[in-house]
């Protein structure tokens, strides 16, 4: 799973020993640390690694600090919630990217309904 918020970006995947724990990968030493208080493991950092930074989580750990991340969802445009300038453009340039897989045309009958 990417995941991207306002407190910064993450890859969270299951653990290769052990299925009852998540990796929480960042790139960065800031992102990895604005999880403090939501994970209790301490940000490891792997020089090798294309995530260098991460923190090792249960299940049940990850699912209460996503629980305080959607909390946290308090602007009507997320892009606009996003003060860092190095941060704001990364996501816009995701943004971008993603939005060449738009489907304005709808499923047939639709009537092009929004969400």
């Amino acid at each position: 799973m990417w995941l991207m918020t306002t407190r910064g970006f993450y890859s969270v995947v299951e653990h290769r020993d052990d299925a009852e724990r998540l990796l929480v990968r960042a790139r960065t030493r800031e992102d990895i640390e604005a999880l403090a208080g939501l994970v209790a493991a301490a940000p490891v950092w792997l020089e090798s690694a294309d995530y260098a930074w991460r923190v090792e989580t249960t299940r049940t750990e990850w699912q209460a600090a996503m629980q305080v991340l959607v909390g946290e969802i308090t602007y009507p445009n997320f892009k606009s919630a996003i003060k860092d300038a190095t941060h704001h453009d990364a996501y816009l340039d995701v943004w971008l990217v993603m939005n060449k897989l738009n489907d304005n045309v709808g499923p047939a009958g639709a009537g092009g309904a929004e969400m």
